[in-house]
C-alpha cells in the first residue's frame, strides 16, 4: 500500500485510516427485517453531549437533533412546561454559548430556526454547476448494485456472491453505463483504473480531493451518511462480526465506492474546485456547537425535566397486597406491558404482576422445527450460550424440513423468469379466494404455537438450577410464590408488514417471547431443578406451577401454554384465563382511544388487515424506565410510557442484579427510546420513510419506490398519526430505587454506560420511599434531595 503512495507520509496514511475508522463507528447499525432490533441512532456520538452531536450531524447529515421549538412554545402556553423547567435546564447547561436568562431563552421560541444544511458533497456541487442530479444518480446506481450484493435470499440470483463489496462493485461498475449516459464520460474506465483495494482507493481519492487528516473524519462521515441505510447495514455486518470475535470491512468498502464517485466528478466538473476546497476547509474546523445547537439542547432538557415532574406526581406509591397472591404474572418490561399489567391488577387486587426483560434471562439461540439455522432470542448486546430446538419426533422434523424445501421451491418457480408468467396464467385463479379473504380481513385465527422447545445439547440438573436461581434473583422473585405463576412473553400478529419483527420483543432479538417463556417454565417445573434450588438459597413451594404465555400486542389476546400436565391446577388455570380475558378487554379499550378510528371491538381486525399501516403504536410514547418494587408504581397510571423492571435492592447481594439492570435492560431501553427519538426529530437520516411506497429489498430492509437508499429506522406512520407526532421525543428518564453509592460504583466499572448519563443521552434519578430524591450529575455526582417544581 505504501509503495503505491510512497509520496504520502506514513503519518498521513495512518491518520486517514483512523479517520475512516472513526467515520464508520459514527454510523449506527441497522438490523435486517427478519430480526429488527431498535438501535440507538446516536451510538457513534455517545461520547458527546446533545449540542455537540447536533453540530456534528448538522454538518454531516443536515439534521437537527431536538424537538421543534413550536412544540416547546405550545407546551409552555399549555403549562406542560414551566419557567422552572427552563431555568433548571439552563442552569445545568455547561456550554458558554447558552442564553443568559430564561427570558432570552423564551425569546428564541418566537421563530423556528432554519433547517441546517449539511456541507455539500462533490456530487452536490457538481449538480449545481451542471443541472444533473448526481447525488440522486449515485443513490440509484449504488442502491441497484447493493440490493443484489447484500441480498439475503429474496433474489433468485446475486452478482459476485462471496466477494468483498469493493471488488464486487468494481466489476459491476465497469459495465454499468448509467453514469456515462447521464454525462459522466469515462466513468467505467475510471473505475477500472481505480486501486484494487478499498484502502488504496481511499488514499488515492483523499489525495485527489485534497482531504487531509483534519478534514477526513467528518468528510468521510458525510459520505457514509449520504449512502443512507446501506452504510448502516454495513455497520451491522461489522457489529455481528465483532460479536463473533472477527472483523468486517464492508463499511470501509462502501466509503471507498463513494469516494471513487467523488473524485470522478471533481475531475469531470473542474470549475467547482474552489468551492470544494472551501468545503474541505470547513470539514477541517473542529466540531463546535453553535448558540442555536446549545439553545435547542436546553429546550430539549426542559421538556424532559417537565416530564419527570409530571411523572413524580404520579408516583404516589402503594402498599403491596398482604398474604399469598392469588396469581403472579411476569411480563416483559416493554411499555405495552404496563397497560395490560395495570388492567390485570385492577381485575383482582390479589393478583401480583412482575416486570422483567422478555427473554427471561435465557441467552438462547433457537432452531425452530424444520429449520437449520438457529436464531438468537436475546438482546443484541449479548451472545447466546444456550442452544434449543423444537421438541418433535424425527419423522415430524423430516416432514417439516421437506415441507419447507417444497415451499421454497414453489416460491422459486413462481418468481423465475421462465415460469412466472405461465404461473399467473395457470395458477392465478386459485389465489382468488386468498385475495378476497385477506382483503376482507378474514385471515385464519392466531398462529399455532411451535412445538415445545427443549435444550438441543441437554442441560444438567445443576446447570438448570443455577440458571433458574440466577433468573429468579434477577426478577427479585425469591419468595412469596403463588400457586400459579405466569411467565408471559409478547409478540405481535400483523399482516403484510415488512417491519413485523419490530413489533415483537426487542429483548428476544426481534422474535416473540414464546420460546423463552416456555423454556423457563419448563426449567422451573422440573422436579430435579426444584430439588437443587434450596442449595442456591431458593425454596419454591411444591404446589407452585409455572405456566408460559404470550401477549399478542396487536390484539391484546393472551394465550397460555400449559406444557406440563397439572390437573391439580385446572381450576386456577381456568380462573386465570378469565382474568386475562377481562384484562385484555380493558387494555383494548384503553388502546383504542389512542388509535384513530379504532374501537375496542375492531382492534383485532387491524392486526389482520393487510392494508393497515397502524396496527398498533408499538413503543411510541416511551419516556421512562423504573426499577424498583411494584409497590412504587402499582395504582399509578403510567399511560403505557414506562419500562417497568421489578427490583428490590435489599435482597441484591453485592448489587449484581443492579449492575445487570444498568448494563443490559437500561441500555436496551435506551436504544428503543433513542430510535423513536431519532425517527421523530431527524426522520431524513434515521427514519424509515413512508410505508405506503415501501418495497422490500434483499430481505434486509425497504426502499421507497423502486430503488435508491435503504430506509433505516421507524416508518413515519409508526410515530405520526397524519396530523401530529404521537411520539413525544424525549430522552429516557431512568428511575432506580437503590443506594446512590452502589449506582456510582457500577458506573465507575462501566464507562460506556456512564457516558450515556454523563453526556445526557439518559437521565438518572434515584428513588427513596417511592419519591424522586436525587438526580445524577456528570462526573459521578448527585444533586439532591431534589425538589421538583409542581404544576400550578
Amino acid at each position: 500500500m505504501l509503495l503505491k503512495h510512497a509520496h504520502i507520509a506514513p503519518s498521513l496514511v495512518s491518520g486517514l485510516f483512523r479517520a475512516a475508522e472513526a467515520a464508520a463507528r459514527a454510523i449506527p447499525p441497522a438490523f435486517p427485517l427478519s430480526a429488527t432490533v431498535a438501535v440507538n441512532p446516536f451510538l457513534g456520538q455517545a461520547k458527546e453531549d446533545l449540542a455537540t452531536a447536533s453540530a456534528r450531524l448538522a454538518r454531516t447529515a443536515g439534521v437537527r437533533l431536538a424537538r421543534a421549538r413550536a412544540d416547546t412554545a405550545a407546551a409552555l402556553r399549555d403549562g406542560a412546561i414551566l419557567d422552572e423547567d427552563l431555568w433548571e435546564a439552563l442552569a445545568a447547561c455547561p456550554h458558554p454559548a447558552k442564553p443568559q436568562s430564561v427570558s432570552a431563552l423564551k425569546a428564541l421560541l418566537a421563530a423556528e430556526r432554519p433547517s441546517p444544511s449539511a456541507l455539500p458533497t462533490v456530487a452536490e456541487l457538481a449538480a449545481s454547476a451542471t443541472g444533473t442530479d448526481w447525488a440522486g444518480l449515485i443513490a440509484r446506481a449504488v442502491g441497484l448494485w447493493a440490493a443484489g450484493h447484500f441480498d439475503r435470499g429474496q433474489a433468485l440470483w446475486s452478482p459476485a456472491p462471496g466477494r468483498g463489496a469493493f471488488a464486487a462493485w468494481r466489476d459491476w461498475a465497469t459495465h454499468d453505463l448509467t453514469p456515462e449516459i447521464a454525462g459522466l464520460s469515462g466513468f467505467c474506465a475510471h473505475v477500472s483504473d481505480a486501486p484494487d483495494t478499498a484502502e488504496r482507493a481511499i488514499l488515492r481519492a483523499a489525495e485527489r480531493l485534497g482531504i487531509a487528516e483534519a478534514a477526513a473524519e467528518t468528510a468521510f462521515h458525510r459520505l457514509l451518511m449520504d449512502l443512507g441505510g446501506w452504510a448502516q447495514h454495513a455497520r451491522w455486518l461489522l457489529w455481528q462480526a465483532e460479536l463473533a470475535g472477527r472483523s468486517d470491512e464492508t463499511i470501509t468498502d462502501l466509503l471507498a465506492i463513494r469516494l471513487v464517485f467523488e473524485e470522478a466528478l471533481l475531475a469531470h466538473v473542474p470549475e467547482i474546485a474552489t468551492d470544494w476546497k472551501a468545503v474541505v476547509a470547513a470539514h477541517a474546523e473542529p466540531v463546535t456547537p453553535s448558540s442555536d445547537n446549545v439553545a435547542d439542547a436546553i429546550l430539549q432538557t426542559a421538556a424532559e425535566r417537565a416530564h419527570q415532574r409530571r411523572l413524580a406526581d404520579r408516583l404516589a406509591g402503594a402498599a403491596p397486597a398482604p398474604g399469598r397472591p392469588a396469581m403472579q404474572a411476569a411480563f416483559c418490561i416493554d411499555v405495552r406491558s404496563e397497560v395490560v399489567r395495570r388492567s390485570l391488577e385492577s381485575v383482582d387486587p390479589s393478583i401480583e404482576t412482575i416486570g422483567f426483560a422478555g427473554f427471561f434471562g435465557l441467552p438462547v439461540a433457537h432452531r425452530a422445527l424444520g429449520t437449520v439455522e438457529p436464531e438468537a432470542h436475546l438482546p443484541a448486546l449479548l451472545r447466546p450460550s444456550l442452544f434449543t430446538c423444537g421438541e418433535a419426533e424425527p419423522e415430524a422434523e423430516r416432514s417439516a424440513r421437506i415441507s419447507a424445501r417444497a415451499w421454497r421451491a414453489w416460491g422459486r418457480f413462481r418468481q423465475a423468469a421462465v415460469s412466472s408468467f405461465a404461473f399467473v396464467e395457470s395458477a392465478g385463479p386459485a389465489y382468488g379466494w386468498k385475495l378476497v379473504r385477506d382483503a376482507l380481513g378474514l385471515a385464519p385465527g392466531a398462529a399455532r404455537p411451535q412445538p415445545r422447545p427443549r435444550f438441543d445439547d441437554g442441560l444438567s440438573a445443576e446447570a438448570r438450577a443455577a440458571t433458574a436461581s440466577a433468573v429468579l434473583k434477577a426478577m427479585s422473585l425469591t419468595g412469596g410464590f403463588a400457586r400459579l405463576v405466569l411467565l408471559v412473553g409478547h409478540g405481535a400478529r400483523v399482516a403484510n408488514n415488512p417491519h413485523a419483527s419490530a413489533y415483537h420483543c426487542g429483548a428476544c432479538g426481534g422474535h416473540t417471547g414464546e420460546v423463552s417463556a416456555r423454556l423457563l417454565a419448563r426449567i422451573l417445573n422440573d422436579p430435579d431443578t426444584r430439588a437443587l434450588l434450596p442449595a442456591h438459597g431458593l425454596d419454591i413451594p411444591a404446589d407452585t406451577l409455572f405456566v408460559a404465555g404470550l401477549h399478542e400486542t396487536t390484539t391484546d389476546r393472551i394465550v397460555l401454554f400449559v406444557d406440563d400436565a397439572a390437573p391439580s391446577h385446572a381450576a386456577e388455570i381456568d380462573k386465570a384465563r378469565g382474568w386475562l380475558e377481562r384484562a385484555s378487554a380493558l387494555t383494548r379499550a384503553e388502546r383504542a382511544a389512542r388509535l384513530s378510528g379504532a374501537t375496542p371491538g375492531a382492534i383485532a381486525a387491524r392486526a389482520t388487515n393487510w392494508a393497515e399501516i397502524r396496527p398498533e403504536w408499538g413503543l411510541a410514547g416511551c419516556a421512562s424506565f423504573i426499577a424498583g418494587p411494584r409497590s412504587l408504581t402499582a395504582k399509578a397510571d403510567l399511560q403505557g410510557r414506562a419500562f417497568l423492571h421489578n427490583y428490590d435492592w435489599r435482597g441484591d447481594a453485592g448489587f449484581a442484579t443492579l449492575e445487570l439492570i444498568l448494563t443490559a435492560p437500561v441500555v436496551v431501553a435506551s436504544w428503543i427510546s433513542l430510535q423513536y427519538y431519532g425517527s421523530a426529530v431527524a426522520p431524513e437520516a434515521f427514519g424509515g420513510g413512508n410505508k405506503l411506497i415501501h418495497n422490500v429489498v434483499g430481505g434486509i430492509g425497504v426502499v421507497q419506490g423502486n430503488g435508491g437508499k435503504l430506509q433505516p429506522g421507524l416508518p413515519w406512520q409508526t410515530i405520526h398519526d397524519g396530523e401530529r407526532l404521537v411520539h413525544e421525543p424525549l430522552r429516557l428518564s431512568v428511575l432506580i430505587e437503590a443506594p446512590r453509592e452502589a449506582i456510582i460504583g457500577i458506573l465507575e466499572r462501566n464507562p460506556s454506560v456512564r457516558a450515556l448519563f454523563d453526556n445526557g443521552w439518559l437521565h438518572l434519578l434515584v428513588l427513596e420511599n417511592g419519591r424522586i430524591a436525587g438526580r445524577y450529575l456528570p462526573g459521578l455526582n448527585w444533586e439532591g434531595p431534589l425538589a421538583l417544581p409542581r404544576a400550578a
